[in-house]
């Protein structure tokens, strides 16, 4: 079975829109197992009861940002070992040292082109 049949991902991203351009890319990459939620705290939640291999999640949202968001990650018993793309407009140095700092696997700025995508996700997870 392939990587793509298995891998469980969730996409954490406060616009709907590129909620759905993500969603729509991991279609067409052939994986089906996708779930996505629009803020961190619903992320946390779901991901207690419903764990993935990874979570892509925008680094600018209200009230948890994808750097607080992978904090919390890293310090959950269950999720600390999930796997983290961070996607952001502004690829600051300071933002991308942080998220390596906090146990980030890769990041991907904005705006970003399908296949752009598939290459972040395959370097963290491997071939899709």
């Amino acid at each position: 079975m392939a990587l793509r049949d298995q891998i469980r991902i969730m996409v954490v991203d406060d616009m709907s829109t590129s909620r759905g351009l993500i969603t729509q890319a991991l279609d067409a990459f052939g994986i089906a197992n996708v779930a996505s939620t629009s803020d961190g705290p619903s992320a946390l939640k779901t991901l207690e009861t419903k764990p993935v291999h990874l979570v892509i999640s925008d680094f600018n949202m209200p009230g948890m940002d994808g750097l607080q968001l992978l904090q919390h990650l890293r310090s959950g018993a269950k999720t600390k070992g999930v796997g983290f793309i961070l996607i952001t407009g502004k690829a600051d140095k300071a933002i991308i040292d942080k998220g390596k700092q906090l146990g980030m696997n890769n990041f991907l700025k904005k705006p970003f082109e399908p296949n752009d995508l598939r290459a972040c996700i395959e370097a963290v997870v491997g071939r899709l």
